[in-house]
């Protein structure tokens, strides 16, 4: 019986060590989550901002190309 009790003991402590292990990787998890998240709302808050900054029209004031051309032309 003590073979057996044993055998028990050692499948709990197995058990408890994995339990622990996904616990751990979980918190990890959720960290990543957390951090993914402000991240993602960093970037939306920035291209609000953007927008907010664009002129209306979107690609602002149309130019001729001639006024592109290099100075030496």
């Amino acid at each position: 019986m003590s073979d057996t009790q044993d055998v028990l003991q050692d499948r709990i402590m197995e058990l408890e060590i994995k339990a622990s292990y996904t616990e751990d990787l979980l918190e990890q998890l959720n960290m990543t989550i957390y951090r993914q998240q402000q991240q993602m709302d960093a970037l939306i808050n920035e291209v609000r901002e953007l927008k907010r900054q664009a002129p209306e029209g979107g690609a602002g004031p149309s130019h001729n190309l001639r006024d592109e051309l290099p100075p030496h032309y």
